[in-house]
């Protein structure tokens, strides 16, 4: 049990995660007094978030190319300049015209990259291969809604799939070009595992309409709402995706 007031030691177990239930409620309902310190915890936490995301376990984990930002940075500039040249050849094939002109635009189409496909890596970094550990995973007392709230406060709520089997057992942040994003992982009884992902809206503030598609033996289902972009990953090979399908009402 901490005392109080609280020391520095105690302050940085609780922005870390580290307090018991008890002592976490007991620092809370001090620092709800106390508003100075209360503003440093959440300076402090504010830090972590930043920190978190932006390593995402890269200082612990073998290097993932996929996940790479100044990977996903190159293949963006490789695009641009692709993109340009596109806007050259179109613009040639407009000022000789007919039907020739068309064709070479039609073979210069930079096509945009399929929609969440950051989710589905994570699923296969966290879910099947077990690469990247949680940040988080729910106990006795835990409240994986909570431990999203300290990280993404505008988001949609957790989908509630406990008709379908599924709960929330462990939490995931990871880092991409526009910011945090995050994986919470559901499972049932039988141990099938699904993913709710979340993460700012990709380049140009690009939302998605409500829509699904499979990659491999996974199938995505995705939407936006309140500021950010949402995915449902599960295999397609199990009864867990007709299910989930069902329950999001796709």
């Amino acid at each position: 049990m901490i005392s109080l007031p609280p020391n520095e030691r105690d302050l940085h177990a609780y922005v870390d995660h580290q307090l018991s239930t008890a002592d976490r409620l007991v620092l809370e309902t001090w620092l709800a007094s106390h508003p100075e310190q209360a503003a440093q915890v959440r300076a402090w936490q504010l830090d972590a978030q930043h920190l978190r995301a932006a390593l995402g376990g890269a200082l612990q984990q073998p290097a993932n190319p996929e996940l790479d930002p100044a990977l996903i940075r190159q293949r963006l500039q490789r695009q641009s300049r692709e993109a340009w040249a596109s806007a050259a050849v179109l613009l040639i094939a407009v000022s000789v015209g007919g039907f020739g002109g068309w064709q070479a635009r039609d073979m210069t189409v930079v096509h945009s990259p399929a929609p969440m496909t950051d989710a589905l890596q994570a699923y296969r970094l966290i879910a099947q291969q077990g690469i990247l550990p949680a940040d988080y995973k729910v106990d006795g007392d835990g409240d994986m809604q909570r431990w999203l709230d300290r990280y993404f406060t505008q988001a949609n709520r957790l989908p509630d799939l406990t008709a379908a089997g599924f709960t929330p057992v462990s939490g995931r942040l990871l880092s991409t070009d526009e910011g945090p994003a995050a994986m919470v992982m559901y499972e049932d009884h039988g141990g099938h595992k699904i993913s709710f992902y979340v993460r700012p809206p990709g380049p140009k503030n690009t939302f998605l309409p409500r829509g699904s598609r499979s990659d491999g033996e996974l199938r995505a289902d995705y939407w936006s709402g309140s500021g950010y972009n949402y995915a449902m990953v599960s295999p397609t090979d199990t009864p867990a995706a007709q299910v989930l399908k069902q329950s999001l009402q796709f």
